[in-house]
C-alpha cells in the first residue's frame, strides 16, 4: 500500500499504537482449528491457486475475523476496487482501514486468530500475514487519520462469499490522488481505477478535498482531456 506516498516523512502522533512483533507477544495462544493463518506449514506454503486468489482469500479471512471481533473497519486498496466492480488484477497486498485508536485492539484480535502481526518502520499502519500475503491495517490515509465519518460512508459489499464494509469509491479515489507527490505520482496505476469507478465517484468532492496540490490537479487535467470526467 503506497497511499501515503513513498516520500512521506511522518511523525508519530499521540495515541499511535506501539506494537511488538507477534513472536514477542507472551502467552500468545496457538491458532484455533479452522482459524486463519499465515498460509505456511512444515511442508511449505499452502496457497490458493494463483496470487489474485490468494489475495482475495486473505481479504476474506481477515475481514471475517474483524467482523467476528466487532471492530469498525473498511476494506481499501485494490480489493476494494474489485469489490466495487473494478479489475480483478489485484496489487501486491490487502488493505484495511481502521481508526488510530482501534489499531491495537485489531492487532490483538488478529494475533488471537493465529496471524503474525508486526509494526513496520512506517507509523501509519501495522502489518499482518495471511495465506502468505501481506495485509496492511492502515490508520492514516494520505497523512490524515482514518475517521469515524469515513468508516460510516463505507458500503457493505461481497468480496466473493464474504460481505464486509468497503471504503466508498469517493474516499478511495481521494486517498489515491491526495497521496500524489513529486516522488510518488503513478498516474498509470490510478487511471484504470478512475475509469472503472468514475460513475460512482463524487469528483467535485475529491477535487475540493485535494485542494490546490499540483499533482492531483495534473491528474484531474488528464481525466478531463481523456473524457473520463
Amino acid at each position: 500500500m503506497t497511499e501515503n506516498g513513498e516520500d512521506a516523512t511522518l511523525v508519530r502522533h499521540p495515541g499511535t499504537p506501539d506494537l511488538r512483533l507477534a513472536m514477542d507477544a507472551p502467552g500468545q495462544p496457538p491458532p484455533a482449528a479452522g482459524a486463519p493463518h499465515d498460509g505456511r506449514s512444515e511442508e511449505g506454503p499452502d496457497l490458493p491457486r494463483d496470487r489474485n486468489q490468494a489475495i482475495l482469500e486473505a481479504a476474506k479471512q481477515v475481514g471475517a475475523v474483524l467482523k467476528r471481533g466487532g471492530h469498525r473497519f473498511a476494506l481499501a486498496g485494490s480489493v476494494a476496487v474489485y469489490a466495487h466492480g473494478g479489475s480483478g488484477n489485484l496489487q501486491h497486498d490487502v488493505d484495511f482501514c481502521v481508526r488510530p485508536e482501534d489499531a491495537e485492539p485489531v492487532a490483538a484480535t488478529l494475533r488471537e486468530a493465529g496471524l503474525t502481526v508486526y509494526a513496520p518502520p512506517e507509523d501509519w499502519l501495522i502489518k499482518a500475514t495471511c495465506f502468505g500475503q501481506d495485509v496492511d491495517i492502515i490508520f492514516e490515509l494520505a497523512h490524515r487519520p482514518v475517521s469515524a465519518e469515513m468508516l460510516d460512508r463505507a458500503e457493505e459489499l461481497p468480496v466473493e462469499s464474504v460481505r464486509m464494509p468497503v471504503l466508498a469509491p469517493t474516499d478511495l479515489l481521494w486517498s489515491l490522488l491526495a497521496a500524489f507527490s513529486e516522488h510518488h505520482c503513478d498516474f498509470g496505476a490510478v487511471l484504470p481505477i478512475a475509469r472503472a469507478l468514475r460513475e460512482k465517484v463524487d469528483w467535485e468532492r475529491v477535487r475540493r478535498d485535494c485542494g490546490d496540490e499540483p499533482m492531483p490537479a495534473a491528474f484531474f487535467f488528464l481525466l478531463e482531456r481523456l473524457k473520463v470526467i
